[in-house]
């Protein structure tokens, strides 16, 4: 086995050095310069983020696969229906707390999520999956994130006053769609630059969800919202992501079966509608919530970190029996 793959990914070190700094250095969030603040700068990156979002989404690539629109409806409807349902059907059982409501609003959000675009298909691709599907899958999962994930959370969001909807839709509006719509605009022009610099990029894209995480931790652990939750229930969120994870992850896999799905869009079906992405987890965030945000985001890096162990391995030992 290779050792790097047993390693933590570097962008998830980053990410905890990010909470860590947030708990000692908490006040660093509220700096500002003039105009000139955390928030502003977070609130440019998730803008670039998602225009060059707008910019790799590859049209021709999703024209060719439209034909196997099966395999898409099954793998959108288990992102978006499947997972929210299987948290939402133990709503009557939660203590109505404010510390259990927490947690069962955080995990709800998580399921609520759309599917990851990079690890996606990289998976994928290492399972011996069907990875042209895979691409059309995770992009089209984050655009129909922008409508269904706060479509989904409206449900809570209202009822624990944290903000207004119409409020919550022109931000989603602004920050995310218009510019995945400006950079598919674009395209033609500034394309191949997005292609030639991707790299460097990717960098930028990582450095706003890093931002966007120390900001969220900060606030949280300045307000003291964590001691609402204590250590306990830190570990019944994980225990409860992880069971979530299996859950849908061999029901996709018994129902892809069961529907007569070829070998590699059963794979594809599998890793594109059991992850979920901490790209738009992070920046959804940090629309749909006023408080306690790094409550909210606790679930979805905890699955994060899971999913990108979990389904590494499994990819392996998938791309061995192909």
């Amino acid at each position: 086995m290779n050792i790097k793959k047993l390693l933590p990914d570097p962008f998830i070190l980053f990410l905890f050095l990010a909470i860590t700094i947030g708990y000692f250095l908490p006040q660093a969030a509220s700096w500002n310069l003039g105009n000139l603040s955390l928030d502003l700068i977070i609130d440019i990156g998730v803008i670039c983020v998602f225009f060059f979002y707008g910019l790799k989404l590859n049209k021709s690539e999703i024209k060719k696969d439209l034909s196997n629109w099966r395999m898409h409806l099954l793998t959108q409807s288990i992102t978006f229906f499947i997972f929210p349902i299987c948290v939402l059907i133990f709503y009557p059982f939660i203590p109505k707390t404010e510390a259990y409501m927490l947690l069962f609003i955080s995990i709800f959000y998580l399921a609520c999520l759309p599917s990851t675009v990079s690890s996606s298909v990289v998976m994928v691709s290492m399972a011996k999956g069907n990875v042209t599907s895979a691409i059309f899958n995770a992009s089209l999962s984050g655009i129909i994130g922008i409508f269904l994930t706060p479509l989904w959370m409206s449900l809570f969001v209202e009822q624990n006053g944290d903000a207004d909807l119409s409020s919550i839709f022109i931000d989603l509006l602004l920050k995310i769609l218009l510019p995945v719509i400006l950079g598919l605009l674009l395209q033609p022009i500034l394309g191949k630059y997005y292609h030639k610099y991707s790299k460097k990029i990717a960098k930028l894209d990582k450095l706003t969800i890093v931002l966007i995480v120390y900001n969220s931790f900060a606030h949280t652990f300045h307000d003291g919202s964590f001691s609402i939750l204590g250590w306990q229930k830190i570990i019944i969120i994980f225990i409860v992501v992880a069971s979530l994870f299996y859950l849908v992850f061999y029901f996709s896999k018994w129902l892809s079966k069961k529907l007569n799905f070829e070998r590699a869009d059963q794979i594809t079906i599998q890793f594109c509608g059991t992850k979920k992405s901490l790209v738009h987890g992070s920046v959804f965030a940090s629309v749909l919530f006023t408080d306690n945000i790094g409550i909210y985001l606790l679930p979805v890096m905890i699955y994060h970190t899971f999913q990108l162990f979990t389904i590494s391995f499994i990819a392996e030992k998938y791309a061995k029996e192909a």
